[in-house]
């Protein structure tokens, strides 16, 4: 069975020869793995861990040049400063990521000053033509094509708007000023909906499966209530699904935390994959979720990074991909991944283990 095929059954609910396998690694990683095994491109790690999925970089930024601070911060799209961090690993390999140094609209107290913000991005600061290549030589791998984005421009509203506004300020907006909370999440909404629209024209339904990305919830519950999240996020969320859909595309989401309040409402809204089952958090059972919902939605992910993989042994490793086995595999449905990308911290070893467990625990 090809992976093409696998996904297809895995994604129909049916139990294929194995569970599908994504791998997501930050670019540390990566690079660690590469000098491992003397491999020169990712495309050869994605080989070796025999994973069914490529993800296109997506349209190329050819906007106006970001503009740059004193202090060293670069504003991204949004006009967001951002300054660069990086975090040692082992093995000498460092991760780096770009922080939010400020907010631009925490002061604004009206509809009208946030409206006249003049640094909202246009979807035209884009080439789009680069995607249509990118998805023929994905597809020319044989695996199921998915488009995310980068962390920076990922289709999402409550992210970019608490990168913004600040993440105290939406929610006070969302609580007690909510005809902002509603402009900003709509008009974050529409930009994206225009991007991903042209993105997907340019592939010419050459993508399989529209990521989404966009945190709902904490370690303990969801940012906010199921009633507020159905009145801010829900319409934006259903019109991202709608979008997927009509050019054939599965949807998948991926919210870190505990939302299983919510789950219901994305199922309604269209998706068809959720991302990641964070399992270190609260009231996130997977055999419960499983049987609640695993006869409508596809769940992806599920190994714990906070954990398992930078301070488990090998053996904790393989015992948790065999869990995930037994609760989330049975009648397809699953798709094995790590709950957000693999860290600059774990093993070499343990991410053998977790990609030769996939293989040898994986099959039906």
């Amino acid at each position: 069975m090809n992976s093409r095929e696998r996904v297809a059954r895995a994604l129909n609910h049916q139990e294929p020869d194995r569970i599908p396998i994504d791998c997501w690694t930050t670019n540390a990683v990566d690079e660690k793995l590469l000098r491992h095994y003397g491999f020169t491109d990712r495309e050869q790690l994605l080989r070796r861990f025999d994973v069914d999925f490529r993800y296109v970089e997506g349209p190329r930024y050819v906007g106006p040049a970001p503009a740059v601070h004193a202090d060293g911060s670069v504003e991204d799209h949004w006009g967001v400063p951002r300054v660069l961090v990086e975090i040692e690993g082992d093995a000498g390999a460092k991760a780096s990521y770009r922080e939010v140094l400020d907010f631009p609209l925490r002061g604004a107290r009206s509809v009208d000053e946030v409206r006249d913000y003049f640094k909202w991005p246009n979807p035209d600061w884009f080439d789009y033509a680069c995607v249509a290549d990118q998805v023929a030589a994905a597809r020319a791998t044989g695996k199921v094509v998915v488009f995310m984005g980068d962390r920076m421009n990922r289709c999402a509203q409550l992210k970019p708007a608490m990168y913004l506004r600040g993440i105290d300020k939406i929610f006070y907006d969302v609580a007690v000023e909510p005809e902002i909370a509603e402009y900003l999440f709509g008009r974050i909404a529409d930009f994206y909906l225009k991007y991903f629209r042209r993105t997907l024209e340019a592939a010419g339904g050459g993508i399989d499966i529209l990521m989404m990305g966009d945190d709902f919830g904490t370690q303990k519950g969801p940012f906010m209530s199921p009633d507020m999240w159905r009145r801010f996020l829900k319409p934006g969320f259903k019109a991202f699904c709608d979008l997927g859909h009509e050019f054939g595309a599965k949807v998948a989401h991926h919210s870190c935390g505990s939302i299983k309040p919510i789950i219901g409402d994305l199922i309604d809204c269209g998706l068809d994959i959720l991302n990641p089952l964070q399992p270190d958090v609260v009231d996130m059972d997977h055999a419960e979720l499983k049987r609640t919902f695993g006869d409508r939605l596809c769940f992806h992910g599920s190994i714990s990074i906070q954990k398992t993989l930078p301070f488990g042994t090998p053996d904790d490793v393989r015992a948790e991909v065999r869990r995930r086995r037994e609760t989330l595999g049975p009648d397809g449905g699953f798709i094995y991944c790590t709950a957000h990308n693999i860290q600059a911290d774990t093993p070499i070893a343990n991410i053998e283990a977790l990609f030769e467990a996939y293989q040898t625990l994986g099959r039906y």
